[in-house]
């Protein structure tokens, strides 16, 4: 169990080692979170609100595994990351032997459907959507399937925070804050034209056990 508050300073520096994927793909929306994002998130769920130190945690679509690792960089009992990705898989197991996480983290090349368990915390970035329509909410059923705590990223804007906030509730699920954030994305792919993007997005906190029949 971690016992000494770390520094959020410390905890950038540290997901900033963590390697991300060197072949992105568009239409799965893979997007590695900026280490500043993930600090911020890690550190909220972790000194707010309690959710990561001695917790059991998954990270749903966890790419090369910021999220996961970064969570048992602050205390949580284990962690697995789950990824349809082989390649990022395999390089999310890299990254925690890099960082000395091995032992508490476990990776799964699986699609999300696979998963199956309890967990008190569910931390996931998501496809917006925005490739493949209704990616996003593939993510939110199984992680109110799975966990008792969510923390999961989408896309911001009035019309799509009333959507994502009724789908969660028909799902059993309570948003219990929303968090709004912003992503500075690199250019990554073809239909790329600028060097950087700012993306806004809202952290959802939501609290849920089971997501019923839709």
């Amino acid at each position: 169990m971690q016992k000494r508050m770390v520094r959020k300073l410390d905890l950038e520096k540290a997901l900033l080692e963590i390697t991300p994927h060197p072949t992105p793909k568009a239409y799965l929306e893979q997007y590695t979170i900026p280490p500043e994002v993930a600090a911020e998130i890690l550190y909220t769920a972790t000194y707010i609100y309690d959710d990561i130190i001695d917790k059991t945690i998954i990270d749903l679509g966890c790419g090369t595994g910021r999220l996961a690792i970064g969570a048992v960089l602050l205390g949580a009992k284990e962690a697995v990351g789950v990824d349809l990705d082989k390649v990022a898989v395999k390089i999310a197991l890299k990254n925690a032997e890099k960082m000395g996480v091995k032992e508490k983290t476990s990776w799964v090349v699986a699609d999300i459907d696979a998963v199956h368990g309890s967990f008190d915390t569910v931390l996931q970035n998501p496809p917006f959507g925005v490739q493949r329509r209704r990616a996003d909410r593939k993510f939110i059923e199984k992680s109110l399937e799975l966990g008792q705590r969510i923390y999961s990223f989408h896309k911001s804007g009035k019309r799509n925070r009333e959507f994502i906030k009724r789908f969660i509730e028909k799902c059993g699920g309570k948003v219990t804050s929303i968090f709004p954030m912003q992503m500075i994305i690199p250019k990554l792919f073809e239909f790329h034209t600028k060097r950087k993007y700012t993306v806004e997005v809202d952290l959802y906190q939501v609290e849920g056990k089971t997501c019923g029949t839709i």
